[in-house]
């Protein structure tokens, strides 16, 4: 039985931190949004508020993929050992 709690522990930390790699994306994407926009700045310095705004709603958007990934790898850390402990042992009564 200590096994198997181990079992779901470990995978439990494995998934977390898959999850987490999901957080490489939002940051590639952000810094290459940003790129783009001040090369944008830099030929047409007069659609700043134009470019900025539309580059900050972007940023937004790429962001909530990383805090999904955040969301999930923090309940695979903290809810889901104790859901599924609780699950085995109430399977083995």
């Amino acid at each position: 039985m200590e096994i198997a709690i181990g079992i779901i522990l470990g995978c439990c930390a494995l998934g977390a931190g898959t999850a987490m790699i999901a957080g490489i994306g939002p940051g590639i994407g952000e810094g290459y949004a940003v790129g783009k926009a001040c090369e944008a700045i830099g030929r047409q310095p007069e659609c700043k508020g134009q470019v900025t705004s539309t580059m900050l709603m972007g940023c937004a958007v790429a962001e909530t993929t990383g805090l999904y990934a955040l969301v999930i790898a923090i309940l695979l850390i903290f809810v889901a050992p104790k859901l599924l402990v609780n699950v085995l042992l109430n399977a083995l009564k």
